[in-house]
């Protein structure tokens, strides 16, 4: 294997150092909220009633969409579709096509480490749910109180997929006023 191609692969597989990394932070948060907070009762307030450290569990997707589901269908959209969508984002991570530059794979690395997060707490505590235990006030914006609790793995996929996204909007519009400024 030529120096060229070790290169290439260790910049590839780098990204995925970060993936790791925010499961096992993930991972760790979740364990100390199951082990120190009763679920349902405000455990922490911070800045006031601001931020609340409070256990729930979550059995749907993004605001319990799909809580009250069936078995079936929670299997197939909450577990089967994301890892779907998660192989898809590991194989652009991965791709000697060059799909994404540097930067857009550490960021889709992000995306993928928030994921894994997510899928661990679907796949083995699918009757409880996912941990979530962050509490943030939306002081009555889009009529609601507090915005739906989080934790650290749908942080993650929130910030890196807005980065990525910029990341992917920015390059492109570079590269289109970089081919008009050619044309002139």
């Amino acid at each position: 294997m030529s120096t060229r191609t070790v290169s290439n692969l260790k910049s590839r597989l780098m990204p995925l150092l970060l993936t790791f990394g925010l499961l096992i932070a993930d991972q760790i948060t979740k364990a100390i909220v199951i082990a120190r907070m009763p679920v349902g009762v405000i455990y922490k307030r911070f800045l006031g009633d601001f931020i609340w450290l409070v256990h729930v569990r979550n059995k749907g997707a993004a605001f319990s969409i799909g809580a009250d589901s069936s078995v079936v269908m929670r299997i197939m959209v909450l577990i089967l579709l994301p890892l779907l969508v998660m192989a898809v984002v590991l194989w652009a991570i991965l791709s000697s096509r060059n799909i994404l530059n540097g930067v857009q794979r550490w960021f889709a690395a992000g995306v993928l480490g928030g994921g894994l997060g997510t899928l661990v707490d679907r796949i083995f505590r699918f009757d409880e749910g996912v941990v979530d235990f962050i509490s943030i006030d939306f002081y009555g914006f889009l009529g609601l109180e507090r915005w739906p609790t989080f934790n650290v793995s749908d942080s993650c996929v929130v910030v890196f997929v807005i980065l990525l996204a910029l990341s992917i909007l920015f390059e492109k519009k570079e590269t289109h006023n970089d081919s008009s400024k050619e044309k002139n």
